[in-house]
C-alpha cells in the first residue's frame, strides 16, 4: 500500500514538473519570435524626452541628440550586436559591441562588451520597456532615476537593412 501511495505522489510530481516545463518552454518561443522581430539593422531616428535635463545614453559621455542617427544591428542566434555613432561636431564616432535579450516581450536588456572580455564577466548593463514593436519599428522606453523623480527616455527605431 505505500509503494502506491509513494507512486501517486511520485506520478503527481512528474506531471507538475512536465506541466511548468512545458510552460517554460512556451515562454521561451515567445521570447524567441520578440527576438526575431528585432534581427537585423535599425536606426534610431528620434529620442523623446523632457527637455530641460541632459541626457548622455548608455555611459558613452555623448549627448542623446548624438543617438539620432546611430546604427545598431541586432543578432538574435547569438543574442550579440553593436550600435554605431556616427560622429562629427561634438559627438564621438565610437561602435560598441553588445550582448542583449528580450524577456517576456516587453524588456529589453543589454550590456557592452569589451574587447578581451567575457559577456558573463561584465553584470552592468540597462533594462528598457519595449514599446510598439512590429517588424520594421520598434521604441525602447528607459526611466532614468533623477533628484528623486523619474526622467522618461523613448528611444524610436525604425529598420534600415533587409529582415
Amino acid at each position: 500500500m505505500k509503494n502506491l501511495v509513494l507512486a501517486g505522489m511520485l506520478g503527481t510530481s512528474l506531471f507538475a514538473v512536465s506541466c511548468s516545463s512545458v510552460k517554460k518552454a512556451g515562454d521561451a518561443q515567445n521570447n524567441r519570435s520578440e527576438f526575431l522581430k528585432m534581427k537585423g539593422d535599425f536606426q534610431i531616428v528620434s529620442i523623446e524626452y523632457d527637455k530641460q535635463y541632459k541626457i548622455k545614453p548608455f555611459d558613452e559621455g555623448a549627448d542623446a541628440q548624438c543617438f539620432v542617427g546611430s546604427h545598431w544591428r541586432f543578432i538574435p542566434n547569438n543574442y550579440t550586436g553593436a550600435y554605431t555613432l556616427n560622429g562629427g561636431g561634438s559627438c564621438p564616432a565610437l561602435t560598441q559591441p553588445i550582448k542583449f535579450e528580450v524577456k517576456g516581450g516587453n524588456t529589453f536588456m543589454f550590456k557592452k562588451i569589451q574587447d578581451g572580455t567575457k559577456a558573463k564577466q561584465n553584470t552592468a548593463g540597462y533594462t528598457m520597456n519595449v514599446i510598439n514593436m512590429t517588424t520594421d519599428q520598434f521604441a525602447l522606453e528607459q526611466n532614468v532615476p533623477f533628484d528623486g523623480s523619474t526622467v522618461r527616455v523613448v528611444y524610436n527605431f525604425e529598420r534600415t537593412g533587409v529582415k
